[in-house]
Protein backbone atom coordinates (compact mmCIF):
# COMPACT_ATOMS: atom_id res chain seq x y z
CA UNK A 1 0.00 0.00 0.00
CA UNK A 2 2.87 2.50 0.85
CA UNK A 3 3.92 2.10 -3.02
CA UNK A 4 0.58 3.31 -4.12
CA UNK A 5 0.37 6.18 -1.82
CA UNK A 6 4.10 7.28 -2.28
CA UNK A 7 2.93 6.85 -6.09
CA UNK A 8 0.13 9.33 -5.59
CA UNK A 9 2.45 11.71 -3.88
CA UNK A 10 4.51 12.00 -7.10
CA UNK A 11 1.93 12.41 -9.63
CA UNK A 12 0.54 15.06 -7.61
CA UNK A 13 3.62 16.75 -7.36
CA UNK A 14 4.38 16.02 -10.87
CA UNK A 15 1.17 17.26 -12.09
CA UNK A 16 -1.15 18.42 -9.15
CA UNK A 17 -4.35 17.35 -10.45
CA UNK A 18 -4.91 13.30 -9.60
CA UNK A 19 -7.95 11.08 -9.99
CA UNK A 20 -7.46 7.28 -7.79
CA UNK A 21 -8.47 4.48 -9.18
CA UNK A 22 -8.79 0.78 -8.36
CA UNK A 23 -7.96 -1.50 -5.63
CA UNK A 24 -6.41 1.15 -3.68
CA UNK A 25 -10.12 3.45 -4.24
CA UNK A 26 -11.46 1.18 -1.28
CA UNK A 27 -9.39 2.37 0.91
CA UNK A 28 -10.54 6.00 0.28
CA UNK A 29 -10.49 7.27 4.00
CA UNK A 30 -6.75 6.32 3.89
CA UNK A 31 -6.05 8.13 0.45
CA UNK A 32 -7.79 11.38 2.05
CA UNK A 33 -6.03 11.12 5.13
CA UNK A 34 -2.32 11.24 3.09
CA UNK A 35 -3.76 13.18 0.09
CA UNK A 36 -6.31 15.72 0.94
CA UNK A 37 -5.70 17.20 -2.01
CA UNK A 38 -6.57 14.39 -4.82
CA UNK A 39 -9.86 15.61 -6.72
CA UNK A 40 -11.47 11.68 -6.59
CA UNK A 41 -11.27 8.42 -5.84
CA UNK A 42 -13.09 5.43 -7.09
CA UNK A 43 -12.88 1.32 -6.82
CA UNK A 44 -11.29 -1.08 -9.27
CA UNK A 45 -12.99 -1.36 -12.37
CA UNK A 46 -15.60 1.24 -12.26
CA UNK A 47 -14.81 3.31 -16.13
CA UNK A 48 -18.02 5.41 -15.38
CA UNK A 49 -17.05 7.08 -11.91
CA UNK A 50 -13.14 7.91 -13.67
CA UNK A 51 -14.47 9.41 -16.48
CA UNK A 52 -17.71 11.23 -14.41
CA UNK A 53 -14.73 12.78 -12.36
CA UNK A 54 -12.39 13.17 -15.09
CA UNK A 55 -15.48 15.21 -17.28
CA UNK A 56 -16.28 17.12 -13.29
CA UNK A 57 -12.88 18.75 -13.36
CA UNK A 58 -12.00 18.76 -17.28
CA UNK A 59 -15.54 19.41 -18.82
CA UNK A 60 -15.92 19.10 -22.55
CA UNK A 61 -18.81 20.04 -25.27
CA UNK A 62 -21.34 16.87 -25.84
CA UNK A 63 -20.50 14.97 -29.00
CA UNK A 64 -23.58 12.89 -29.83
CA UNK A 65 -20.74 10.56 -31.65
CA UNK A 66 -17.66 10.01 -29.44
CA UNK A 67 -19.86 9.82 -26.62
CA UNK A 68 -21.10 6.45 -28.04
CA UNK A 69 -17.62 4.72 -28.10
CA UNK A 70 -16.49 2.72 -25.10
CA UNK A 71 -13.54 4.31 -23.13
CA UNK A 72 -10.37 2.65 -23.76
CA UNK A 73 -7.31 4.50 -21.84
CA UNK A 74 -4.07 2.94 -23.99
CA UNK A 75 -2.77 3.91 -27.06
CA UNK A 76 -4.49 2.83 -30.11
CA UNK A 77 -2.33 0.20 -31.13
CA UNK A 78 -2.82 -1.87 -27.74
CA UNK A 79 -5.23 -3.02 -25.61
CA UNK A 80 -5.85 -4.98 -22.28
CA UNK A 81 -8.62 -7.70 -22.64
CA UNK A 82 -10.16 -8.93 -19.40
CA UNK A 83 -11.30 -12.03 -18.96
CA UNK A 84 -12.20 -12.60 -15.94
CA UNK A 85 -13.16 -10.56 -12.52
CA UNK A 86 -12.15 -12.09 -8.65
CA UNK A 87 -9.95 -15.10 -7.69
CA UNK A 88 -10.55 -18.15 -5.99
CA UNK A 89 -7.55 -18.52 -4.50
CA UNK A 90 -7.03 -17.52 -0.68
CA UNK A 91 -3.23 -15.98 -1.23
CA UNK A 92 -2.29 -14.50 2.64
CA UNK A 93 -0.64 -11.44 1.95
CA UNK A 94 -3.72 -10.54 -0.60
CA UNK A 95 -6.93 -9.17 -0.14
CA UNK A 96 -8.26 -9.18 -3.84
CA UNK A 97 -10.98 -11.91 -3.07
CA UNK A 98 -12.13 -9.73 -0.03
CA UNK A 99 -12.23 -6.62 -2.53
CA UNK A 100 -13.83 -8.47 -5.53
CA UNK A 101 -15.03 -11.58 -4.60
CA UNK A 102 -14.25 -15.65 -6.15
CA UNK A 103 -13.86 -15.79 -10.02
CA UNK A 104 -16.53 -14.87 -12.49
CA UNK A 105 -15.44 -15.37 -15.78
CA UNK A 106 -16.50 -13.79 -18.94
CA UNK A 107 -18.74 -15.71 -21.38
CA UNK A 108 -16.05 -16.77 -24.48
CA UNK A 109 -18.26 -15.70 -27.00
CA UNK A 110 -18.45 -12.13 -25.64
CA UNK A 111 -14.42 -11.90 -24.72
CA UNK A 112 -14.08 -12.85 -28.55
CA UNK A 113 -16.42 -9.97 -29.54
CA UNK A 114 -14.60 -7.30 -27.70
CA UNK A 115 -11.44 -8.87 -29.12
CA UNK A 116 -12.27 -8.63 -32.53
CA UNK A 117 -13.97 -5.04 -32.14
CA UNK A 118 -10.81 -4.32 -30.88
CA UNK A 119 -8.79 -5.80 -33.79
CA UNK A 120 -10.89 -4.13 -36.53
CA UNK A 121 -10.63 -1.00 -35.01
CA UNK A 122 -6.48 -0.94 -35.42
CA UNK A 123 -5.40 -2.89 -31.82
CA UNK A 124 -2.04 -4.90 -32.84
CA UNK A 125 -1.59 -6.42 -29.56
CA UNK A 126 -4.11 -7.49 -27.14
CA UNK A 127 -2.69 -8.19 -23.16
CA UNK A 128 -4.63 -10.96 -21.81
CA UNK A 129 -5.40 -10.35 -18.42
CA UNK A 130 -7.55 -11.41 -14.92
CA UNK A 131 -6.69 -12.11 -11.61
CA UNK A 132 -6.17 -15.80 -12.60
CA UNK A 133 -5.85 -16.40 -16.20
CA UNK A 134 -5.33 -20.13 -15.63
CA UNK A 135 -8.31 -20.54 -14.63
CA UNK A 136 -10.82 -19.31 -16.68
CA UNK A 137 -13.95 -20.66 -16.99
CA UNK A 138 -13.38 -22.87 -13.52
CA UNK A 139 -16.30 -21.34 -12.10
CA UNK A 140 -18.83 -22.01 -14.81
CA UNK A 141 -17.13 -25.47 -15.48
CA UNK A 142 -15.81 -24.59 -18.92
CA UNK A 143 -19.17 -23.74 -20.21
CA UNK A 144 -19.66 -24.01 -23.61
CA UNK A 145 -20.19 -20.83 -25.69
CA UNK A 146 -20.29 -19.96 -29.36
CA UNK A 147 -17.79 -17.88 -31.43
CA UNK A 148 -18.93 -16.93 -35.02
CA UNK A 149 -22.13 -20.56 -34.23
CA UNK A 150 -19.02 -22.48 -33.50
CA UNK A 151 -19.20 -23.91 -30.00
CA UNK A 152 -16.08 -23.35 -27.99
CA UNK A 153 -15.43 -24.25 -23.79
CA UNK A 154 -15.27 -21.14 -21.86
CA UNK A 155 -11.75 -22.67 -21.50
CA UNK A 156 -8.03 -20.62 -21.53
CA UNK A 157 -6.97 -22.83 -23.74
CA UNK A 158 -9.88 -22.71 -26.11
CA UNK A 159 -9.70 -18.92 -25.38
CA UNK A 160 -6.01 -18.63 -26.86
CA UNK A 161 -6.85 -20.74 -29.82
CA UNK A 162 -9.46 -18.60 -30.65
CA UNK A 163 -7.34 -15.62 -30.45
CA UNK A 164 -4.57 -16.63 -32.34
CA UNK A 165 -7.04 -16.67 -35.42
CA UNK A 166 -7.28 -13.13 -35.34
CA UNK A 167 -4.08 -11.79 -36.93
CA UNK A 168 -2.70 -9.66 -33.67
CA UNK A 169 0.48 -9.76 -31.11
CA UNK A 170 -1.72 -12.23 -28.20
CA UNK A 171 -0.07 -11.85 -24.85
CA UNK A 172 -1.24 -13.52 -21.66
CA UNK A 173 -0.91 -12.26 -18.10
CA UNK A 174 -1.11 -13.52 -14.60
CA UNK A 175 -0.86 -17.28 -15.32
CA UNK A 176 -1.07 -19.51 -12.40
CA UNK A 177 1.33 -22.49 -13.31
CA UNK A 178 -1.45 -25.29 -13.66
CA UNK A 179 -1.07 -28.25 -15.35
CA UNK A 180 -3.28 -27.39 -18.54
CA UNK A 181 -0.79 -24.18 -19.51
CA UNK A 182 1.27 -27.26 -21.04
CA UNK A 183 -0.97 -26.91 -24.01
CA UNK A 184 -0.91 -23.24 -24.97
CA UNK A 185 3.04 -23.78 -25.36
CA UNK A 186 2.55 -25.37 -28.33
CA UNK A 187 0.43 -22.31 -29.68
CA UNK A 188 3.36 -20.23 -28.82
CA UNK A 189 5.56 -22.79 -30.66
CA UNK A 190 3.25 -22.48 -33.81
CA UNK A 191 3.39 -18.46 -33.61
CA UNK A 192 -0.77 -18.42 -33.02
CA UNK A 193 -0.09 -16.61 -29.81
CA UNK A 194 2.96 -14.42 -28.08
CA UNK A 195 5.98 -16.78 -26.74
CA UNK A 196 5.49 -14.82 -23.35
CA UNK A 197 3.63 -16.02 -20.00
CA UNK A 198 3.63 -13.76 -16.89
CA UNK A 199 3.64 -16.40 -14.00
CA UNK A 200 3.92 -14.98 -10.83
CA UNK A 201 5.93 -17.71 -8.76
CA UNK A 202 6.39 -15.40 -5.33
CA UNK A 203 9.11 -17.72 -3.67
CA UNK A 204 10.67 -21.00 -3.88
CA UNK A 205 11.00 -21.86 -0.21
CA UNK A 206 8.19 -24.78 0.09
CA UNK A 207 7.52 -23.49 3.74
CA UNK A 208 7.27 -20.20 2.95
CA UNK A 209 5.38 -20.66 -0.08
CA UNK A 210 2.94 -23.07 2.56
CA UNK A 211 2.23 -19.70 4.41
CA UNK A 212 1.72 -17.97 1.26
CA UNK A 213 -1.12 -20.55 0.32
CA UNK A 214 0.46 -20.71 -3.17
CA UNK A 215 -0.38 -23.90 -5.09
CA UNK A 216 3.26 -24.45 -6.44
CA UNK A 217 6.60 -26.23 -5.53
CA UNK A 218 10.13 -24.99 -6.66
CA UNK A 219 10.97 -28.45 -7.70
CA UNK A 220 8.15 -28.68 -10.11
CA UNK A 221 8.11 -25.34 -11.34
CA UNK A 222 11.63 -25.90 -12.65
CA UNK A 223 10.71 -29.14 -14.65
CA UNK A 224 8.18 -27.54 -16.06
CA UNK A 225 9.98 -24.64 -16.87
CA UNK A 226 12.22 -26.62 -18.88
CA UNK A 227 9.36 -28.41 -20.73
CA UNK A 228 8.28 -25.20 -22.09
CA UNK A 229 11.60 -24.30 -23.19
CA UNK A 230 11.87 -27.53 -24.78
CA UNK A 231 8.68 -26.83 -26.89
CA UNK A 232 9.11 -22.98 -27.70
CA UNK A 233 12.66 -22.28 -26.91
CA UNK A 234 12.00 -18.28 -28.18
CA UNK A 235 10.04 -18.51 -24.96
CA UNK A 236 10.32 -15.70 -22.71
CA UNK A 237 9.29 -15.75 -18.28
CA UNK A 238 8.28 -13.34 -16.96
CA UNK A 239 7.98 -13.50 -12.79
CA UNK A 240 6.99 -11.70 -9.46
CA UNK A 241 8.54 -12.58 -6.13
CA UNK A 242 8.32 -11.36 -3.07
CA UNK A 243 11.13 -10.90 -0.67
CA UNK A 244 10.91 -10.57 3.39
CA UNK A 245 7.39 -12.38 4.03
CA UNK A 246 6.88 -13.06 7.52
CA UNK A 247 9.05 -15.58 8.92
CA UNK A 248 11.19 -15.79 5.85
CA UNK A 249 14.92 -17.10 7.34
CA UNK A 250 18.16 -16.19 5.80
CA UNK A 251 18.58 -19.85 4.04
CA UNK A 252 15.25 -19.81 2.75
CA UNK A 253 16.17 -16.30 0.74
CA UNK A 254 19.37 -17.82 -0.43
CA UNK A 255 17.00 -20.80 -1.84
CA UNK A 256 15.02 -18.28 -3.50
CA UNK A 257 18.27 -17.19 -5.20
CA UNK A 258 19.34 -20.24 -6.21
CA UNK A 259 16.17 -21.09 -7.97
CA UNK A 260 16.82 -17.65 -9.99
CA UNK A 261 19.74 -19.15 -11.12
CA UNK A 262 18.24 -22.43 -11.85
CA UNK A 263 15.21 -20.87 -13.76
CA UNK A 264 17.23 -17.90 -15.70
CA UNK A 265 13.68 -16.12 -15.92
CA UNK A 266 14.20 -13.39 -18.57
CA UNK A 267 12.47 -10.91 -16.62
CA UNK A 268 11.48 -9.91 -12.92
CA UNK A 269 9.74 -7.87 -10.20
CA UNK A 270 10.67 -8.08 -6.61
CA UNK A 271 8.42 -6.62 -4.10
CA UNK A 272 9.31 -6.38 0.01
CA UNK A 273 6.88 -7.63 2.08
CA UNK A 274 4.49 -5.34 3.28
CA UNK A 275 1.36 -5.47 5.46
CA UNK A 276 -2.11 -4.90 3.67
CA UNK A 277 -4.86 -4.51 6.30
CA UNK A 278 -7.24 -7.20 6.53
CA UNK A 279 -4.46 -9.89 4.74
CA UNK A 280 -3.89 -12.85 6.51
CA UNK A 281 -0.19 -12.79 6.19
CA UNK A 282 -0.41 -10.32 9.31
CA UNK A 283 -1.07 -12.04 12.09
CA UNK A 284 2.13 -14.40 11.41
CA UNK A 285 5.08 -14.43 14.00
CA UNK A 286 8.60 -13.77 13.17
CA UNK A 287 8.28 -10.45 10.55
CA UNK A 288 11.04 -9.63 8.88
CA UNK A 289 12.60 -6.07 9.65
CA UNK A 290 12.86 -3.12 7.22
CA UNK A 291 16.25 -3.15 7.00
CA UNK A 292 16.55 -6.69 6.13
CA UNK A 293 14.07 -6.37 3.65
CA UNK A 294 15.39 -3.18 1.45
CA UNK A 295 19.01 -5.58 1.88
CA UNK A 296 17.48 -8.98 0.37
CA UNK A 297 15.60 -7.23 -2.06
CA UNK A 298 18.72 -5.84 -3.00
CA UNK A 299 20.84 -8.76 -3.49
CA UNK A 300 17.69 -10.21 -5.24
CA UNK A 301 17.82 -7.23 -7.81
CA UNK A 302 21.30 -7.82 -8.72
CA UNK A 303 21.21 -11.66 -8.79
CA UNK A 304 18.72 -11.11 -11.43
CA UNK A 305 20.12 -7.81 -13.02
CA UNK A 306 23.16 -10.79 -14.06
CA UNK A 307 20.97 -13.05 -15.70
CA UNK A 308 18.19 -10.54 -17.47
CA UNK A 309 21.57 -9.39 -18.91
CA UNK A 310 22.14 -12.65 -20.19
CA UNK A 311 19.16 -13.42 -20.94
CA UNK A 312 19.74 -9.79 -23.43
CA UNK A 313 22.68 -10.13 -24.45
CA UNK A 314 22.48 -13.54 -26.52
CA UNK A 315 19.94 -11.77 -28.69
CA UNK A 316 22.75 -9.51 -30.13
CA UNK A 317 22.81 -10.04 -34.13
CA UNK A 318 19.60 -11.24 -34.37
CA UNK A 319 16.99 -9.47 -36.28
CA UNK A 320 13.54 -9.34 -34.13
CA UNK A 321 10.34 -7.94 -35.16
CA UNK A 322 9.23 -4.87 -32.88
CA UNK A 323 6.00 -3.13 -32.31
CA UNK A 324 7.01 0.57 -32.13
CA UNK A 325 5.19 2.43 -29.52
CA UNK A 326 6.62 5.88 -30.14
CA UNK A 327 9.85 7.17 -32.68
CA UNK A 328 12.64 5.26 -31.78
CA UNK A 329 11.09 2.66 -29.07
CA UNK A 330 9.28 -0.40 -29.69
CA UNK A 331 9.06 -3.97 -27.54
CA UNK A 332 9.62 -6.91 -29.17
CA UNK A 333 7.63 -9.63 -28.45
CA UNK A 334 9.62 -10.42 -25.23
CA UNK A 335 8.35 -7.03 -23.38
CA UNK A 336 4.95 -6.15 -22.44
CA UNK A 337 4.09 -1.98 -22.11
CA UNK A 338 5.32 -0.48 -19.00
CA UNK A 339 6.52 -3.58 -16.76
CA UNK A 340 9.59 -4.73 -19.44
CA UNK A 341 12.24 -3.61 -21.25
CA UNK A 342 12.07 -1.85 -24.60
CA UNK A 343 13.55 -2.13 -27.79
CA UNK A 344 15.54 1.70 -28.69
CA UNK A 345 16.30 2.61 -32.51
CA UNK A 346 16.04 5.51 -34.96
CA UNK A 347 13.00 6.28 -36.55
CA UNK A 348 9.50 4.43 -36.70
CA UNK A 349 5.71 5.36 -36.18
CA UNK A 350 3.56 4.28 -33.48
CA UNK A 351 1.43 1.40 -34.20
CA UNK A 352 3.94 -0.26 -37.14
CA UNK A 353 5.53 -3.50 -37.01
CA UNK A 354 9.43 -2.99 -37.86
CA UNK A 355 12.43 -5.80 -38.16
CA UNK A 356 14.91 -3.99 -35.98
CA UNK A 357 18.56 -5.35 -36.26
CA UNK A 358 19.70 -5.66 -32.25
CA UNK A 359 23.57 -4.24 -32.04
CA UNK A 360 23.86 -4.23 -28.56
CA UNK A 361 22.24 -5.01 -24.80
CA UNK A 362 22.41 -3.52 -21.47
CA UNK A 363 20.88 -4.82 -18.19
CA UNK A 364 16.83 -3.88 -19.86
CA UNK A 365 16.91 -2.95 -23.07
CA UNK A 366 17.77 -3.96 -26.83
CA UNK A 367 19.57 -1.47 -28.82
CA UNK A 368 19.75 -1.78 -32.60
CA UNK A 369 18.96 -0.80 -36.35
CA UNK A 370 15.52 -0.47 -38.78
CA UNK A 371 15.79 -3.08 -41.27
Amino acid sequence: MQESLDAIGEALTENGKVIVTGCLGVKEDVIKDVHPSVLAITGPHDTPAVMKAVHAHLPRPHDPYTDLIGVKLTPPHYAYLKIAEGCNHRCTFCIIPSMRGDLVSRPIGEVMQEAENLVKAGVKELLVISQDTSAYGVDIKYRTGFVHGKPTKTRMTDLCKSLGELGAWVRLHYVYPYPHVDEVIPLMAEGKILPYLDVPFQHASPRILKLMKRPASAEKVLERVRAWRAICPEMTIRSTFIVGFPGETEAEFEQLLEFLKEANLDRVGCFEYSPVEGAVANALPDHVPEDVKRERKARFMATQEKISAGRLKAKVGRTLKVLVDEPGVGRSSADAPEIDGVVRFKGGKAGEFRDVRIDRADAHDLHGRLQ
